[in-house]
């Protein structure tokens, strides 16, 4: 009970912190799924995207 009277009294018990808390961690959500998301993606696909691959393909004004 102690635990869901301190919930209650800090986060749901106020309309304004509680909303703006549901948006706090919407938003952190948002952030860390998009970065888990792109770091398997890059280990999945590593060696075939072009950040991999561009070294083959392009050639430095330099080496011209």
């Amino acid at each position: 009970m102690a635990l869901s009277d301190a919930f209650y009294n800090t986060i749901v018990r106020r309309n304004s912190v509680f909303v703006s808390t549901i948006f706090a961690g919407a938003f952190a959500f948002s952030i860390g799924f998009d970065v888990g998301l792109m770091k398997f993606w890059d280990h999945w696909n590593r060696g075939r995207q072009w950040k991999d691959i561009r070294d083959r393909y392009v050639q430095d004004a330099d080496e011209s």
